[in-house]
Protein backbone atom coordinates (compact mmCIF):
# COMPACT_ATOMS: atom_id res chain seq x y z
CA UNK A 1 0.00 0.00 0.00
CA UNK A 2 1.69 3.15 -1.17
CA UNK A 3 1.68 6.85 0.76
CA UNK A 4 -1.79 8.24 -0.86
CA UNK A 5 -3.86 4.59 -0.24
CA UNK A 6 -3.09 4.52 3.18
CA UNK A 7 -3.58 8.32 3.86
CA UNK A 8 -7.40 7.61 2.33
CA UNK A 9 -7.78 4.48 4.25
CA UNK A 10 -6.50 5.90 7.02
CA UNK A 11 -9.23 9.16 7.19
CA UNK A 12 -11.77 6.43 5.87
CA UNK A 13 -11.58 4.27 8.84
CA UNK A 14 -11.69 7.01 11.17
CA UNK A 15 -14.86 8.32 9.35
CA UNK A 16 -16.64 5.22 11.81
CA UNK A 17 -19.83 6.21 13.80
CA UNK A 18 -19.36 5.03 17.02
CA UNK A 19 -22.79 4.09 19.44
CA UNK A 20 -21.87 2.80 23.01
CA UNK A 21 -24.99 0.89 24.12
CA UNK A 22 -24.07 -0.42 27.64
CA UNK A 23 -21.07 -0.53 29.53
CA UNK A 24 -20.00 -1.51 33.38
CA UNK A 25 -17.83 -3.37 35.67
CA UNK A 26 -19.28 -6.56 36.65
CA UNK A 27 -18.40 -9.38 38.71
CA UNK A 28 -20.25 -12.02 37.43
CA UNK A 29 -22.12 -14.96 38.51
CA UNK A 30 -21.30 -18.19 38.32
CA UNK A 31 -24.13 -18.99 35.96
CA UNK A 32 -22.80 -16.47 33.22
CA UNK A 33 -23.06 -18.20 30.33
CA UNK A 34 -24.05 -17.62 26.85
CA UNK A 35 -24.11 -18.15 22.52
CA UNK A 36 -24.68 -15.24 20.21
CA UNK A 37 -24.45 -16.16 16.54
CA UNK A 38 -23.68 -13.13 14.35
CA UNK A 39 -23.65 -11.14 17.14
CA UNK A 40 -25.08 -7.12 15.97
CA UNK A 41 -22.64 -5.53 18.25
CA UNK A 42 -18.94 -5.40 19.12
CA UNK A 43 -18.36 -6.52 23.09
CA UNK A 44 -14.81 -5.44 24.58
CA UNK A 45 -13.60 -7.26 27.59
CA UNK A 46 -11.40 -5.48 29.93
CA UNK A 47 -10.30 -8.51 32.62
CA UNK A 48 -9.36 -7.47 36.23
CA UNK A 49 -9.70 -10.79 37.96
CA UNK A 50 -10.97 -14.27 37.64
CA UNK A 51 -11.13 -17.41 35.09
CA UNK A 52 -13.94 -18.24 32.48
CA UNK A 53 -13.66 -18.71 28.67
CA UNK A 54 -14.86 -16.85 25.62
CA UNK A 55 -14.91 -17.93 22.45
CA UNK A 56 -15.05 -15.57 18.88
CA UNK A 57 -16.34 -17.90 16.02
CA UNK A 58 -14.99 -21.78 16.05
CA UNK A 59 -11.70 -20.32 18.20
CA UNK A 60 -11.50 -20.89 22.48
CA UNK A 61 -9.48 -18.22 24.81
CA UNK A 62 -9.14 -18.16 28.61
CA UNK A 63 -8.85 -14.63 29.22
CA UNK A 64 -6.20 -13.26 31.94
CA UNK A 65 -6.41 -10.27 34.36
CA UNK A 66 -4.71 -7.58 32.54
CA UNK A 67 -5.89 -8.56 29.02
CA UNK A 68 -8.25 -6.70 26.88
CA UNK A 69 -10.54 -8.38 24.59
CA UNK A 70 -12.32 -7.63 21.47
CA UNK A 71 -15.81 -9.64 20.04
CA UNK A 72 -16.24 -7.91 17.00
CA UNK A 73 -19.97 -7.42 15.48
CA UNK A 74 -21.03 -10.31 13.10
CA UNK A 75 -19.23 -12.89 14.68
CA UNK A 76 -20.63 -15.66 16.49
CA UNK A 77 -19.62 -15.07 20.29
CA UNK A 78 -20.04 -17.44 23.77
CA UNK A 79 -18.51 -16.61 26.96
CA UNK A 80 -18.85 -18.35 30.37
CA UNK A 81 -17.20 -19.44 34.09
CA UNK A 82 -15.40 -22.09 35.07
CA UNK A 83 -15.24 -22.15 38.57
CA UNK A 84 -16.06 -19.94 41.24
CA UNK A 85 -13.80 -17.36 40.71
CA UNK A 86 -15.15 -16.05 38.40
CA UNK A 87 -14.14 -13.00 35.80
CA UNK A 88 -14.70 -9.52 37.21
CA UNK A 89 -14.09 -7.24 34.37
CA UNK A 90 -14.97 -3.89 32.75
CA UNK A 91 -17.30 -4.26 29.52
CA UNK A 92 -19.14 -2.27 26.79
CA UNK A 93 -21.20 -2.97 23.96
CA UNK A 94 -20.74 -1.05 20.97
CA UNK A 95 -21.29 -0.51 17.77
CA UNK A 96 -18.87 1.24 15.10
CA UNK A 97 -20.38 1.59 11.43
CA UNK A 98 -18.74 3.16 8.47
CA UNK A 99 -21.85 3.43 6.05
CA UNK A 100 -23.54 -0.42 6.19
CA UNK A 101 -20.37 -1.86 6.72
CA UNK A 102 -19.07 -2.38 10.40
CA UNK A 103 -15.56 -1.39 11.18
CA UNK A 104 -14.28 -4.68 12.09
CA UNK A 105 -15.27 -5.77 8.88
CA UNK A 106 -12.91 -3.70 7.19
CA UNK A 107 -9.98 -3.79 9.93
CA UNK A 108 -9.36 -7.31 10.93
CA UNK A 109 -7.36 -7.36 14.52
CA UNK A 110 -6.28 -9.74 16.93
CA UNK A 111 -8.91 -10.96 19.60
CA UNK A 112 -7.16 -9.14 22.43
CA UNK A 113 -4.21 -7.69 23.98
CA UNK A 114 -2.08 -7.66 26.73
CA UNK A 115 -2.41 -3.81 28.52
CA UNK A 116 0.37 -1.95 28.69
CA UNK A 117 -1.08 0.27 31.47
CA UNK A 118 -3.77 -1.44 32.82
CA UNK A 119 -4.81 1.49 35.65
CA UNK A 120 -4.50 3.63 32.95
CA UNK A 121 -7.46 1.59 31.09
CA UNK A 122 -9.26 1.07 34.22
CA UNK A 123 -9.53 4.99 34.49
CA UNK A 124 -10.91 5.05 30.60
CA UNK A 125 -13.47 2.35 31.49
CA UNK A 126 -14.43 4.38 35.08
CA UNK A 127 -15.15 7.48 32.69
CA UNK A 128 -16.83 5.41 30.55
CA UNK A 129 -19.25 4.57 33.05
CA UNK A 130 -19.66 8.01 34.71
CA UNK A 131 -20.51 9.87 31.37
CA UNK A 132 -22.85 6.77 30.64
CA UNK A 133 -24.92 8.06 33.08
CA UNK A 134 -24.85 12.25 33.15
CA UNK A 135 -26.99 14.39 31.91
CA UNK A 136 -24.44 16.32 30.55
CA UNK A 137 -24.71 18.46 26.79
CA UNK A 138 -21.32 17.12 26.03
CA UNK A 139 -21.36 13.45 27.43
CA UNK A 140 -21.87 11.89 24.24
CA UNK A 141 -18.64 13.71 22.74
CA UNK A 142 -17.10 12.48 25.84
CA UNK A 143 -18.18 8.67 25.27
CA UNK A 144 -17.31 8.95 21.72
CA UNK A 145 -14.05 10.77 22.10
CA UNK A 146 -12.86 7.72 25.05
CA UNK A 147 -14.16 4.86 23.20
CA UNK A 148 -12.38 5.60 20.18
CA UNK A 149 -8.88 6.35 22.34
CA UNK A 150 -9.53 3.10 23.66
CA UNK A 151 -10.21 1.32 20.06
CA UNK A 152 -7.05 3.15 19.11
CA UNK A 153 -4.69 1.77 21.69
CA UNK A 154 -6.30 -1.87 21.26
CA UNK A 155 -5.55 -1.48 17.42
CA UNK A 156 -1.92 -0.03 17.62
CA UNK A 157 -1.05 -2.62 20.41
CA UNK A 158 -2.54 -5.36 18.40
CA UNK A 159 -0.35 -8.28 16.84
CA UNK A 160 -2.10 -8.39 13.73
CA UNK A 161 -4.12 -5.74 12.17
CA UNK A 162 -5.00 -5.89 8.41
CA UNK A 163 -7.40 -4.25 5.80
CA UNK A 164 -9.89 -6.89 4.80
CA UNK A 165 -10.76 -4.85 1.17
CA UNK A 166 -12.89 -7.44 0.07
CA UNK A 167 -15.49 -7.11 2.67
CA UNK A 168 -18.48 -6.62 0.18
CA UNK A 169 -19.12 -6.76 -3.43
CA UNK A 170 -19.30 -2.73 -3.32
CA UNK A 171 -16.53 -2.31 -1.11
CA UNK A 172 -14.42 -4.55 -3.91
CA UNK A 173 -15.60 -2.56 -6.87
CA UNK A 174 -15.35 0.53 -5.39
CA UNK A 175 -11.48 -0.19 -3.86
CA UNK A 176 -10.82 -1.34 -8.04
CA UNK A 177 -12.15 2.16 -8.75
CA UNK A 178 -9.45 4.27 -6.43
CA UNK A 179 -6.66 1.75 -7.19
CA UNK A 180 -7.05 2.39 -11.16
CA UNK A 181 -7.52 6.42 -10.31
CA UNK A 182 -4.26 5.94 -8.61
CA UNK A 183 -2.58 4.34 -11.75
CA UNK A 184 -4.16 7.00 -13.61
CA UNK A 185 -3.70 10.49 -11.53
CA UNK A 186 -2.38 12.39 -14.60
CA UNK A 187 -4.90 10.71 -17.30
CA UNK A 188 -8.45 12.48 -18.08
CA UNK A 189 -10.68 9.92 -16.78
CA UNK A 190 -14.04 9.97 -17.22
CA UNK A 191 -17.15 8.72 -14.78
CA UNK A 192 -18.29 6.20 -17.87
CA UNK A 193 -14.94 5.38 -17.44
CA UNK A 194 -15.18 4.43 -14.17
CA UNK A 195 -18.62 3.35 -13.41
CA UNK A 196 -17.85 0.59 -16.18
CA UNK A 197 -15.27 -0.42 -13.82
CA UNK A 198 -17.72 -0.77 -11.16
CA UNK A 199 -19.98 -2.13 -13.32
CA UNK A 200 -22.57 0.54 -11.62
CA UNK A 201 -24.43 2.69 -14.32
CA UNK A 202 -23.31 6.43 -14.59
CA UNK A 203 -25.58 8.13 -12.21
CA UNK A 204 -25.95 5.19 -9.42
CA UNK A 205 -22.04 5.44 -9.76
CA UNK A 206 -21.77 9.17 -8.65
CA UNK A 207 -24.02 8.76 -5.97
CA UNK A 208 -22.06 5.49 -4.42
CA UNK A 209 -18.94 6.69 -4.90
CA UNK A 210 -19.49 9.52 -2.79
CA UNK A 211 -20.94 7.69 -0.17
CA UNK A 212 -17.97 5.49 -0.29
CA UNK A 213 -15.13 8.01 -0.39
CA UNK A 214 -17.41 11.28 0.62
CA UNK A 215 -15.84 12.50 -2.34
CA UNK A 216 -17.48 13.09 -5.80
CA UNK A 217 -14.93 11.38 -8.11
CA UNK A 218 -13.58 15.19 -9.40
CA UNK A 219 -12.77 16.04 -6.09
CA UNK A 220 -11.38 13.01 -5.05
CA UNK A 221 -9.02 12.66 -8.19
CA UNK A 222 -7.80 16.05 -6.99
CA UNK A 223 -7.00 15.07 -3.45
CA UNK A 224 -5.13 12.24 -5.41
CA UNK A 225 -3.22 14.56 -7.49
CA UNK A 226 -2.42 17.30 -4.58
CA UNK A 227 -1.23 14.50 -2.18
CA UNK A 228 1.21 13.50 -5.23
CA UNK A 229 1.83 17.43 -5.70
CA UNK A 230 2.66 18.21 -2.09
CA UNK A 231 5.29 14.88 -1.96
CA UNK A 232 7.14 16.16 -5.37
CA UNK A 233 7.03 19.67 -3.83
CA UNK A 234 8.69 18.50 -0.89
CA UNK A 235 11.06 15.84 -1.98
CA UNK A 236 12.38 17.07 -5.42
CA UNK A 237 13.29 20.18 -7.24
CA UNK A 238 10.61 20.20 -10.29
CA UNK A 239 9.25 23.92 -10.56
CA UNK A 240 5.37 24.44 -9.88
CA UNK A 241 4.73 23.79 -13.88
CA UNK A 242 6.55 20.96 -14.23
CA UNK A 243 4.48 19.58 -11.18
CA UNK A 244 1.22 20.35 -13.16
CA UNK A 245 2.93 18.52 -16.53
CA UNK A 246 3.40 15.31 -14.17
CA UNK A 247 -0.13 15.39 -13.41
CA UNK A 248 -1.90 16.03 -16.45
CA UNK A 249 -3.48 19.64 -15.51
CA UNK A 250 -2.73 23.02 -16.54
CA UNK A 251 -0.86 25.33 -14.05
CA UNK A 252 -3.62 27.68 -13.71
CA UNK A 253 -5.97 24.87 -12.93
CA UNK A 254 -3.39 23.41 -10.43
CA UNK A 255 -2.32 26.25 -8.53
CA UNK A 256 -6.29 27.14 -7.75
CA UNK A 257 -6.79 23.42 -7.07
CA UNK A 258 -4.05 23.17 -5.11
CA UNK A 259 -4.90 25.76 -2.63
CA UNK A 260 -8.41 24.81 -2.73
CA UNK A 261 -7.34 21.53 -0.76
CA UNK A 262 -4.21 22.61 1.18
CA UNK A 263 -4.87 25.96 1.68
CA UNK A 264 -1.28 27.34 0.43
CA UNK A 265 0.10 28.26 -3.15
CA UNK A 266 2.71 25.58 -4.22
CA UNK A 267 5.22 27.91 -3.46
CA UNK A 268 3.86 28.77 -0.01
CA UNK A 269 3.39 25.36 0.62
CA UNK A 270 7.27 24.35 -0.88
CA UNK A 271 8.60 27.40 1.45
CA UNK A 272 7.21 25.36 4.72
CA UNK A 273 10.33 22.64 4.10
CA UNK A 274 12.85 22.56 6.48
CA UNK A 275 15.91 24.40 5.10
CA UNK A 276 18.84 22.19 5.30
CA UNK A 277 21.80 23.66 7.60
CA UNK A 278 25.63 24.08 6.09
CA UNK A 279 26.30 21.17 7.77
CA UNK A 280 23.43 19.07 6.41
CA UNK A 281 24.32 20.19 2.66
CA UNK A 282 28.47 18.69 3.41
Amino acid sequence: MNASQRTFWKKYIAKAKLDLSYVAYTKVQKSWKDENPSCQFNRLYFIREGEGYVKVGDRMYYPKPGELYLLPAGSDQAYGTMSDHTFGKYWCHFTAKIGDLDLFQILQTSTFITVKDPEALQKKFECLIAYKESDELTSEFRLNAILMECIAEFIEQCESVKLSLSSTPTFEKMNNVLQYMEQHIADNVSVDTLSRIAHYHPNYFINAFKQFTGYSPIQYMNHLRSEKAKDLLMTTELNVSQIADTLGIELSYFSRMFREQTGFKPTAFRDLKPKMTDNNKR
